[in-house]
């Protein structure tokens, strides 16, 4: 086998029309082909820094204003509203301090930089989440015991005001949401409070005409019920990916057959694929190909593809070219 090294700098567009730059390596008959973006910040998250400010300001503000009406109407389902969004403002300063992470360079020790933590301020929010909504839950079943009278009129108005303010943060933050789980959960919690407070004028409304002093504990209930719903895709998908997991939106059999019906390919090995950061994808294989090394254009197409395809952004290749051996010989070192 003899020994040559080669490299190769080539433009590709990823799913958001940015340029990268490939950079290929040949040595040993082995070949690493990664592709990336200037500074390694290829789809980095947008940048939703005022949507937070403001979505933090206009809810921390909306937060005490309810909290207040709340106690003095002596409603539980204002007061359990009023926990949630307070869990929420939590939760956007958490996602925010993560977007800030998440656009560290990469350092020495650090070599995908801090794009993980977009990932764990994902995790966070959803436990965080759903810890508050217990400590509701438990709440409206004891007022459901023991109903009370509430102020209808108080309720309903403050309420009113709950449903412009999550309405409008929802909003804020929807544009990232289907790309970004980080910023999937801000906008899942403003969404959801923009329900839940629609809910209470309604239960409100109907006391006022009933007397049914029940109901109010109830919509609580159902508020944790709505809560939890929502909540849990995304406690699964941050859980799976602050586990590694393939994310959900990338199909590994076909990213497989992609990769085995290179030409030359005749084996596919050690295949991982991994988020990097709820935006960011990476994955790393062995490709068998015994006719030798394919040459650049080949790990250039292939990187290009797999992002274009599956939207891997960050592609390893390794080229093993002995039939005999190939992935036998790397068996007891790889997963």
């Amino acid at each position: 086998m003899t020994h040559s090294q080669s490299s190769a700098h080539s433009h590709a567009h990823d799913h958001d029309h940015h340029e990268d730059d490939g950079h290929d390596h040949a040595h040993d008959g082995h070949d690493h082909s990664h592709s990336h973006g200037p500074g390694g910040h290829v789809h980095a998250p947008a940048n939703f820094g005022t949507a937070f400010a403001v979505g933090i300001a206009l809810n921390t503000a909306f937060v005490i204003v309810e909290a207040i009406y709340g106690y003095a109407s002596n409603s539980t389902a204002l007061i359990a509203d009023a926990g949630h969004n307070l869990s929420d403002v939590l939760g956007l300063v958490v996602a925010w301090i993560a977007v800030i992470l998440a656009k560290r360079p990469a350092s020495p020790r650090y070599t995908y930089g801090l794009r993980g933590s977009s990932i764990l301020a994902a995790l966070f929010n959803a436990v965080f989440l759903l810890i508050a909504v217990g400590a509701i839950g438990w709440e409206a079943i004891l007022r459901l015991m023991n109903p009370e009278p509430v102020a209808e009129m108080t309720v309903m108005v403050v309420a009113a005001i709950g449903i412009v303010i999550n309405g409008f943060t929802a909003w804020l933050f929807a544009s990232g949401s289907k790309t970004d789980l980080n910023i999937r959960g801000a906008y899942l919690h403003m969404a959801a409070d923009a329900a839940v407070s629609a809910g209470v004028v309604v239960a409100a409304f109907i006391i006022m005409f009933t007397g049914w002093l029940w109901l109010d504990p109830v919509v609580s209930l159902v508020i944790v019920a709505v809560i939890v719903w929502g909540t849990w895709g995304l406690l699964r998908d941050s859980t799976a990916m602050s586990l590694d997991a393939v994310p959900s939106n990338i199909d590994p059999v076909a990213v497989r057959a992609y990769l085995e019906q290179r030409p030359g390919v005749t084996q596919v090995c050690d295949l991982h694929i991994w988020p990097m950061s709820t935006t960011e994808v990476a994955l790393s294989c062995h490709l068998v190909i015994p006719s030798g090394y394919p040459g650049d254009a080949f790990l250039v197409e292939a990187s290009h593809q797999l992002d274009e395809k599956f939207h891997i952004h960050h592609v390893t290749i390794q080229i093993v070219t002995n039939p005999v051996t190939g992935c036998e010989m790397m068996a007891g070192h790889v997963v």
